[in-house]
C-alpha cells in the first residue's frame, strides 16, 4: 500500500476536529518546501532617494525613543 493510500485511510478515521489540525500541519509543510526567493535589499531599493542616515543620527534617534528608560547612548568608542 503506497503512503498516499495509508495517509487516506487514517485520514477517514478521524474527527473533524482532528482533520482540519492534520489539513494544517500539511500547509504548514507546504510552505516550508515552497522556494524561498532572497530578501532585496533596502539600502538598494532605496538608493535613488539618497539618504544619508550617520551613526550620530542612529543614535540621536536612539536617545530620543528611549529618553527616560535608559541610560544615553552618547558614550564614544
Amino acid at each position: 500500500m503506497t503512503s498516499e493510500k495509508v495517509l487516506l485511510e487514517k485520514f477517514k478515521v478521524l474527527t473533524t476536529t482532528r482533520k482540519q489540525e492534520l489539513l494544517d500541519f500539511a500547509e504548514f509543510l507546504e510552505q516550508k518546501e515552497a522556494v524561498k526567493h532572497p530578501r532585496r535589499s533596502m539600502k538598494g531599493a532605496l538608493a535613488d532617494l539618497h539618504i544619508n542616515i550617520t551613526e550620530a543620527d542612529i543614535r540621536e534617534a536612539r536617545n530620543e525613543m528611549w529618553r527616560g528608560y535608559t541610560q544615553d547612548t552618547d558614550v564614544q568608542k
